[in-house]
């Protein structure tokens, strides 16, 4: 099996850090782990893409199977809800993963990402077969560093012969016995046998207090999903607003969760933001919706410049879904962390009337729908929910458009579909005299009021198309000598670093068609 391409994340970080899109969070103290910042150029680029599904979902929401527009409105709650909001919703007593901690490295890890290793061996003196056990973190440890450290083992018992390792033979840590030897288990990263301690709950949410007293009383949480402020203005969006099921509400929020192992730079962070919608629909509807959501989310990322063939669909097999879910399937995207296989970008969830039912009995309000069309039939509608992580989508797009060729000025560029990039349109003096710069600034002054523009009449004109190639801008205008006379640009294309001369009078026409293509 291929090697995930680490190199490519390394050069990725890199060219973020050194272009303006992530920043580690705290930097100058050191950091501070699973929290990133976003600079100019990310910011931008996220705005982008939160912008381009706020339209498509809410502002000009996709055809239903009837070729009617459907009904979807935003909202925007609070960060902080009632506590006993995560009660109804089950994230106090069940958002919470088993751990252990590794006294040797003090590294954490989720219980079910430990896979126990029998590693079996012959010793010299007597022939005797031994068992140990050693540990890989989500099972995908290479069989040579299970065997190196086996062979350490060997070492240190007076020498042996190693036997075939079989990494299939594998048990997650949980499934371990207390009669089996626990003290004999290695840490992913330990060198030494014994240093995992005993599975213990992590809850994932971060608490919090309001008010003037810090006690049990006022204790709130983070919200760990922007899912259960839409349920809980369910009623208040169905009595002001003219809408009926089946009908949608979105929301784009900032979201936290204790990550335990934050990893693969912004892809597992505990800070982070998320564009979810809920779509509440009769139950009879419920499989016919969900249906349509899968299929709409993936095709709307093709939309966004992703090519089809890393997206995959996979549909969450019974007993691994949660348990109030009729269907879940994960939109997933082949990161080169990932690849050849895939990792999650969006779920979509069937979630029944799980919800609205929790809320309804906890908060002793009633959430039926009274359907006057039919009879006055009461019911809880079933909610289907597409949610993907924005931050998880920014880096899908960094990912799918990070390109590398020598032969260019800047080997590193950024194929990022035109609408989406952070910077439309760079606008250059060829040199900073003879009336160019005059030129350039009335263009620029112009242009900026229709997108995003960056004026730049420093250094060479190939450093500034290698600044804005890095940067993912996909035209730039330059004036040069020629300007003065025919009142026309050149305009170099980041794709095919082909150029075309373009009149001034047409140039905001000339990108916007672009953009739209």
């Amino acid at each position: 099996m291929p090697e995930p391409d680490t190199s490519m994340m390394s050069r990725l970080t890199a060219l973020c850090k050194r272009r303006g899109f992530v920043f580690q969070a705290s930097e100058i103290y050191g950091g501070l782990n699973g929290f990133w910042d976003f600079g100019p150029l990310g910011t931008q680029l996220k705005n982008n893409l939160r912008d381009a599904w706020w339209r498509d979902m809410v502002e000009c929401p996709p055809l239903g199977p009837d070729g009617k527009p459907l009904s979807i409105v935003g909202l925007d709650s609070s960060i902080i809800q009632h506590p006993k909001t995560w009660e109804a919703s089950g994230h106090v007593a069940g958002f919470a993963d088993l751990m252990v901690d590794c006294r040797e490295t003090k590294q954490r890890y989720r219980a079910d990402h430990i896979i126990v290793v029998k590693v079996l061996f012959k010793k010299k003196d007597n022939a005797t077969t031994y068992t140990m056990q050693l540990s890989a973190l989500d099972g995908d440890e290479a069989s040579e560093v299970i065997t190196r450290k086996a062979k350490k083992l060997i070492q240190k018992s007076g020498g042996g012969e190693l036997l075939p390792i079989n990494i299939g033979e594998g048990r997650p840590f949980t499934e371990i016995q207390d009669s089996e030897t626990l003290a004999l288990v290695i840490g992913p990263d330990a060198e030494n046998p014994g240093t995992l301690t005993e599975p213990r709950a992590f809850n994932l949410m971060f608490p919090t207090y309001h008010g003037v007293f810090q006690n049990e009383e006022s204790k709130v949480w983070l919200r760990p999903e922007t899912a259960q402020g839409i349920f809980l203005d369910y009623k208040n969006v169905l009595d002001t607003s003219r809408v009926k099921p089946p009908f949608g509400v979105a929301q784009v929020g900032k979201s936290f969760r204790n990550e335990v192992t934050p990893r693969n730079f912004i892809f597992r962070t505990r800070e982070f933001e998320q564009m979810e919608m809920e779509f509440f629909c009769a139950p009879e509807d419920g499989m016919m919706w969900y249906e349509f959501w899968v299929n709409e989310r993936l095709r709307w990322w093709e939309a966004q410049g992703v090519k089809k063939e890393n997206l995959y669909r996979h549909d969450i097999p019974d007993g691994e879904r949660a348990f109030y879910s009729a269907a879940t399937a994960d939109i997933e995207y082949k990161y080169p962390f990932t690849a050849p296989n895939f990792g999650e970008l969006e779920g979509v969830a069937y979630r029944t009337d799980y919800d609205l039912k929790q809320h309804q009995t906890h908060s002793k309000v009633n959430l039926e729908y009274i359907d006057q069309e039919n009879g006055n039939r009461r019911y809880l509608p079933h909610v289907i929910e597409p949610a993907s992580g924005l931050t998880r989508g920014l880096l899908v797009l960094l990912c799918e458009g990070y390109q590398y060729d020598e032969s260019r000025a800047s080997p590193e560029w950024l194929k990022i579909k035109p609408s989406l990039a952070p910077i439309k349109l760079g606008i250059f003096p060829l040199v900073n005299k003879d009336g160019m710069p005059e030129v350039a600034e009335k263009i620029y002054l112009d242009l900026r009021k229709h997108f995003t523009c960056q004026y730049d009449a420093k250094q060479s004109i190939g450093k500034r198309y290698a600044r804005m190639d890095e940067a993912g801008t996909p035209f730039c205008a330059t004036i040069d000598g020629e300007s003065l006379k025919d009142n026309a640009v050149t305009v170099r294309d980041r794709d095919t670093a082909q150029q075309e001369r373009v009149s001034i009078d047409r140039l905001r026409e000339y990108v916007e068609k672009k953009l739209a293509g």
